[in-house]
């Protein structure tokens, strides 16, 4: 079983960045240090994030790409399309992984449990360093005025210091900066 990543998403005014680690380890080896855990999809305007099984992971990030196509990139749409399938597809519910959405106006978190889930704090993250990278995005938001970018990648590097399944190795995309 895969394990690790560390993502995590930042909204500050109109912009909003998501930032994750690189690192893919099998039981107690790094297998990888530079994988590319976040994406732009939907012409550019949506940003997604995932931690997980990486094969369950592709998978998901395949089918939320459809739901966007279909749903003319409408997030909360694709997001409650996806979930449910998710949820109720006897194959898809096995599946090992979570999902950070966001566009332009809102973030969600995503879970083959059935979450749909929307911060209240313009900071989400998910993965094995998500409540330190979270800690320290939101310390950062409340501490000085950098863009969502900068705080994104620097809360990543912050839980590469503590988390084992979390390195330095960073991928940031942004909208609106």
């Amino acid at each position: 079983m895969f394990k690790g990543t560390t993502i995590v998403c930042v909204r500050r005014g109109a912009a909003v960045a998501m930032a994750g680690d690189g690192q893919v380890t099998l039981d107690t080896q790094i297998i990888k240090a530079g994988a590319k855990k976040v994406r732009r999809l939907h012409k550019g305007d949506v940003l997604a994030g995932f931690a997980g099984s990486t094969a369950d992971a592709m998978t998901l990030l395949e089918l939320f790409e459809n739901r966007l196509g279909q749903n003319s990139g409408d997030l909360m749409r694709s997001s409650v399309a996806l979930v449910k399938e998710w949820r109720t597809d006897r194959m898809l519910r096995r599946l090992e992984a979570m999902m950070l959405v966001a566009d332009e106006k809102c973030t969600l978190l995503l879970s083959g449990a059935g979450d749909i889930l929307e911060p209240e704090d313009n900071v989400a993250s998910i993965g094995s360093g998500s409540g330190y990278a979270r800690a320290a995005a939101l310390a950062y938001l409340e501490s000085c005025d950098w863009g969502p970018s900068k705080i994104a990648r620097r809360s990543i590097e912050i839980a590469s210091q503590i988390c084992i399944y979390t390195d330095s190795v960073v991928t940031v995309e942004a909208i609106g900066e």
